[in-house]
């Protein structure tokens, strides 16, 4: 692995390079992206795919991607601006597997730059505003926010995991359910003051707000895949990719295991990475 920096338009972008450029098979660069996960995310994936050169990065203003642009908000627009500078650097077009927030970033790139992917993997984006319950979700999600800037990260991660796991359509019921324990998750109850959270504060607005250019996005030689996991099609990203896919005109593709599939037990919630890896290798040479 080598890592380097991509000073942008107001950040210092740093990513790292798994593999020799250019490819050593002559196949375009794997490109992994996720939002407001950093390229660690990505560890076990890229320990899975030795034949790719794969290329991860921190998102701007996550982990090592210092911005400098005076903003803090997570706009897929700007992030996809990114991701463009990155793919000239590291040699388009390119493969692109995008999780969740990244999922949404990947779609804005493929809309506005159409010839940097040849194929995207686009798994469990959470696009809220294409679910029938658009509304009550996006109140659940304001009530996540609120409770995470009145009591702290405990308190916002349990109400994010409660809304997260919740199967089916919301109904204004959800909205009515007393806040969770953070201590029922295993989360602190105390406040430790900070309100930085990428995903609980109001940085993560503009990707509930987001909806992708469904014309841009057909019109593009680009093929885009809607992944889903087999575990979470009935929760929220789930629903939100099917959903997506309905948008596009396709069915969602299944993957193994849940939105964290990909990843091994260093997070928490182990996922199905080897069974993973090889889904994303079926659909990547089924292209």
């Amino acid at each position: 692995m080598t890592t380097h920096t991509l000073q942008g338009d107001g950040v210092a972008l740093v990513y790292d390079v798994h593999g020799p450029l250019p490819t050593a098979d002559g196949r375009p660069p794997l490109v992994l992206i996720g939002q407001p996960m950093d390229a660690s995310g990505f560890r076990a994936l890229v320990a899975r795919m030795p034949e790719r050169t794969t290329v991860t990065y921190d998102p701007r203003g996550i982990g090592r991607s210092v911005r400098s642009d005076g903003r803090v908000d997570a706009d897929p627009r700007v992030q996809a601006e990114d991701v463009h500078r990155l793919i000239a650097e590291v040699g388009g077009p390119v493969d692109l597997f995008a999780s969740s927030g990244g999922a949404v970033t990947a779609l804005a790139l493929v809309a506005a730059h159409p010839d940097d992917v040849r194929t995207l993997v686009a798994h469990e984006p959470p696009l809220v505003r294409l679910l029938p319950d658009a509304d009550v979700v996006v109140r659940a999600m304001a009530a996540v926010r609120a409770a995470y800037r009145d009591r702290g990260f405990g308190a916002g991660m349990a109400a994010f995991m409660v809304l997260s796991n919740e199967a089916g359509e919301l109904g204004e019921e959800f909205l009515e359910r007393p806040a969770p324990d953070p201590a029922t998750f295993g989360l602190p109850a105390e406040d430790d003051g900070s309100r930085e959270d990428p995903l609980l504060s109001e940085r993560s607005q503009p990707i509930i707000d987001f909806v992708p250019d469904a014309d841009a996005l057909r019109a593009a030689p680009t093929r885009v895949v809607l992944a889903v996991g087999e575990e979470s099609r009935q929760v929220l990203t789930g629903r939100a990719a099917v959903a997506a896919a309905e948008l596009l005109g396709q069915e969602a593709t299944v993957f193994p295991s849940h939105h964290g599939g990909f990843m091994d037990g260093e997070y928490g919630w182990p996922g199905q990475p080897d069974a993973f890896a090889e889904r994303l290798r079926e659909v990547l040479d089924a292209g």
